[in-house]
């Protein structure tokens, strides 16, 4: 038998805490979750044992008449109006039906899954919306890439954005080196004043030369995984994730595919936040949060958030917003904001590369002789001897191997040397004399 049962009821469901009676395993409690679903005529029971921190074992059992979670609600609430966040997200509610709003500066970065329908979308919609209301254009840009083209093209020509929507997936490489070179720009910024944050530095400058925080967004990870280009993706993300923070740069991927061929281990390890909608199975619960629990949501914006420093996934009903309420704020943007300064490594990256794929870079051959001598192919070398940005080196990197002199991309391992020092040899020969 349990002792004293206590209710909490929220908006979507209602949770039931309970202490097993003495010598009760927990393993058998949780594995009455489907027996108990079909005895309370539930569409999914979800069992935590035990509850953080409590010496209780909590029940989830989903209301009859679940209420819906209007972001409304959740911007004029306390905990966002009266918060002192940076990037203030609102999510929704939790299971006791409180508020919810968490810190994106704090994440510092967030990875999203669910199956199809069951709230990703929206709650991109409604994370952007959240830190619009706190931020002008001069305080957050964004970057916003979405090759399925429906979600995020609302957007468009809003004040806020660094650039335009991207919706090609082939662009998205080029992008996300522009968002790198902008983080090492930033970095040497913060070098000259001797500060250590983006906070910092805005508090020492001229406000003529103050930084935005840059969000960049990705609706579709999956699409930019499977491209040629893949593995450059992989890398350009991981390294805005270890080290963008600091400069203000955060990310927010989503995907609807939570296969460990799109989740890496890569990008796992550098998104310690993450939420996981609603899921086809255990694995891609576990692919996602590291553990069971995803499969057993209801859809319609209800989440398990993992979160840094917390033991277990917290539950959310996220907050919802209507195509036609994005569709008025936009509206609104677009009439009432003003615009903000042009991010110079963002805003002509585009025309910067058309020209850089139809021309040989002049370093070509100093970069030639530097991998044949060095007998590595690596962006970092090239970085250090020619003291260019990761950019040029990664596009030096892409023409040498077109050339024959370095092998393809091998992970984190420097590329294959193909030819040795004879080549140089025949270069100097074929070298038309002035």
């Amino acid at each position: 038998m349990a002792n004293s049962i206590e209710k909490y009821p929220g908006p979507v469901i209602t949770r039931f805490e309970f202490k097993p009676a003495p010598g009760v395993k927990i393993n058998q409690i949780v594995n009455l979750a489907d027996d108990l679903a079909l005895a309370l005529k539930a569409s999914r029971v979800r069992i935590i044992a035990p509850v953080p921190g409590k010496s209780a074992v909590g029940v989830e059992i989903p209301n009859r008449k679940p209420q819906k979670v209007f972001i409304k609600e959740i911007l004029t609430s306390e905990a966002y109006q009266r918060s002192r966040y940076k990037l203030p997200l609102a999510l929704g509610k939790n299971t006791a039906g409180k508020p919810f709003v968490v810190d994106l500066a704090r994440m510092p970065h967030l990875l999203i899954a669910g199956s199809t329908g069951s709230g990703k979308s929206v709650c991109l919609n409604v994370l952007i919306t959240s830190l619009i209301f706190r931020h002008s254009p001069k305080d957050l840009r964004f970057i916003l890439i979405d090759p399925k083209i429906l979600e995020l093209s609302v957007y468009s020509d809003i004040p806020y954005l660094a650039r335009p929507v991207v919706t090609k997936a082939k662009m998205a490489e080029s992008v996300l080196a522009g968002a790198v070179n902008e983080m090492e720009e930033r970095y040497r910024r913060l070098a000259m004043q001797s500060v250590r944050s983006l906070d910092d530095y805005n508090a020492k400058v001229p406000s003529e030369d103050k930084l935005p925080y840059l969000l960049i967004v990705v609706d579709e990870l999956a699409d930019m995984m499977m491209s040629s280009s893949s593995a450059k993706i992989e890398l350009l993300i991981t390294r805005l994730a270890q080290m963008a923070r600091a400069v203000g740069i955060h990310l927010i991927l989503a995907t609807q595919r939570p296969s460990v061929d799109v989740i890496t281990g890569l990008i796992k390890a550098n998104f310690s936040s993450r939420i996981a909608f609603q899921v086809a199975s255990k694995v891609d619960s576990r692919t996602i949060l590291d553990g069971n629990g995803a499969e057993k949501l209801l859809g319609m914006g209800d989440m398990l958030l993992l979160m840094a420093g917390e033991p277990e996934p917290i539950r959310i009903h996220g907050a919802w917003i209507s195509s036609e309420e994005t569709e008025r704020v936009v509206a609104y943007l677009k009439d009432n904001a003003a615009a903000a300064a042009p991010i110079q490594n963002l805003s002509e990256e585009n025309e910067r590369l058309i020209v850089e794929r139809n021309t040989h870079d002049v370093l070509l051959p100093e970069a030639t002789e530097l991998v044949i001598r060095h007998k590595q192919g690596s962006v970092s070398l090239l970085q250090r001897r020619l003291g260019i940005g990761y950019q040029r080196a990664a596009r030096l990197m892409d023409q040498l191997e077109a050339t024959g002199v370095v092998g393809p991309y091998d992970g984190s391992k420097a590329r294959e040397v193909l030819v040795d020092k004879s080549y140089l040899e025949k270069l100097q020969k074929n070298k038309p004399s002035l």
